[in-house]
């Protein structure tokens, strides 16, 4: 990989040129990492519904031409002036968020969220100077979480790469970077279930069935996943749910529904929806005196959460969280190792596999609402 340190790298890419169109697969040009940045090898790298959602340009800011993708596993090619924890080889996982190791977030132990790297979905250039690191026939082409991981080749800031165990399978972690560790820490660091306590989860896709993951591994003796799709019920009784509720087949709230079937209300609940309704009901249904609630998905920007001040003088906790409170560079080597002493499977949440020129299978799977995690090799 030396021989190419310092110099532009010519690789393919899938580009999206326009908002819901295929991707296309584009020899770009990749330039070298600038001040605290590396230039990362991607091997794997998988689809997340946050790169459909911005794909579409449904309700957000269009940004095109723009590389997708922020779910990987790479290798490290080079590294910019000033990076001294990072080498050529090492194995990472790049993250859509990041740690600067500086600000008052990333000193405190209680926050993961970086005043510097925190997530900006609109930027598509790099903080170090504003421009992007993609081009093809000299045009910019923009990046997207500061990842952009759709291409063999991509520049991030050294502060959203993970170094993990370079035993580690990449094909398997690199669903790490991104929604698994969301559901998982939402459950284990902020909803903190006590063994044999009941768990609810809004949600049944792959951040969910994470958060169930969580609540397996906490040894929650009940956990009852909620969900519109009963097709879902199957799969999650993998992950450890145990019952389940549609509240469609219900002609009261659901939160009431929880609160009869577990005598006043679950311990703790997680949000994995980004649904105002199903946020508001994931309060309602914990029990009083002691019930926790965890918000992890995104709502619309004009929802408002409603709910009566009494539910919360109850002594019902309501708790958000960001990338499940994991500090990308400190805690994600972690969750790793957490994977390799098998204490947490992530082959499960593998259901599809496609070649890097099919990637656009991988955008059918997940529009049709097939399957988890579509695992994209960039060698085929």
């Amino acid at each position: 990989m030396s021989g190419t340190q310092g110099q532009v790298i010519k690789c393919k890419a899938a580009v999206s040129w326009e908002a819901g169109k295929p991707l296309v697969i584009e020899e770009v040009e990749v330039a070298p990492p600038q001040k605290m940045e590396v230039r990362l090898k991607i091997l794997f790298t998988s689809l997340c519904h946050t790169d459909v959602y911005f794909w579409e340009a449904k309700g957000q800011t269009p940004l095109f031409p723009r590389i997708f993708g922020h779910e990987a596993g790479a290798i490290v090619e080079s590294v910019g002036e000033g990076v001294t924890e990072l080498q050529p080889g090492d194995h990472v996982l790049p993250v859509f968020t990041g740690e600067c190791k500086e600000c008052r977030h990333c000193k405190s132990s209680e926050s993961n969220m970086c005043d510097l790297l925190r997530i900006n979905t609109d930027r598509g250039v790099m903080i170090g100077d504003g421009k992007t690191r993609f081009s093809k026939d000299g045009k910019p082409i923009y990046h997207f979480l500061g990842t952009s991981t759709f291409s063999e080749y991509t520049v991030v800031h050294v502060g959203c790469v993970a170094k993990i165990n370079p035993a580690a399978p990449l094909d398997k972690v690199c669903v790490l970077s991104c929604g698994i560790s969301t559901g998982l820490g939402a459950t284990l660091n902020v909803a903190k279930p006590t063994k044999g306590s009941t768990v609810a989860v809004f949600g049944l896709g792959a951040v969910g069935l994470a958060a169930a993951e969580g609540a397996r591994i906490s040894g929650a003796s009940r956990i009852i996943g909620i969900d519109l799709n009963p097709n879902r019920f199957e799969q999650a009784k993998k992950f450890g749910v145990t019952e389940f509720v549609n509240p469609k087949d219900h002609d009261k709230p659901v939160q009431e529904v929880l609160a009869e079937m577990t005598d006043g209300g679950v311990d703790r609940s997680v949000e994995c929806t980004g649904n105002v309704n199903a946020m508001i009901s994931a309060f309602e249904c914990v029990h009083d005196g002691w019930g926790v609630a965890v918000l992890v998905g995104v709502p619309n920007k004009d929802d408002a959460f409603k709910t009566h001040p009494v539910n919360v003088l109850n002594e019902r906790t309501l708790k958000g969280t960001f990338f499940g409170n994991y500090k990308p560079r400190s805690d994600i080597p972690g969750v790793v190792e957490k994977y390799m002493n098998k204490e947490l499977e992530l082959e499960k949440f593998v259901t599809h596999r496609v070649g890097f020129s099919e990637i656009n299978k991988a955008f059918e799977y997940m529009m049709k609402g097939e399957g988890l995690r579509c695992i994209i090799s960039m060698d085929n």
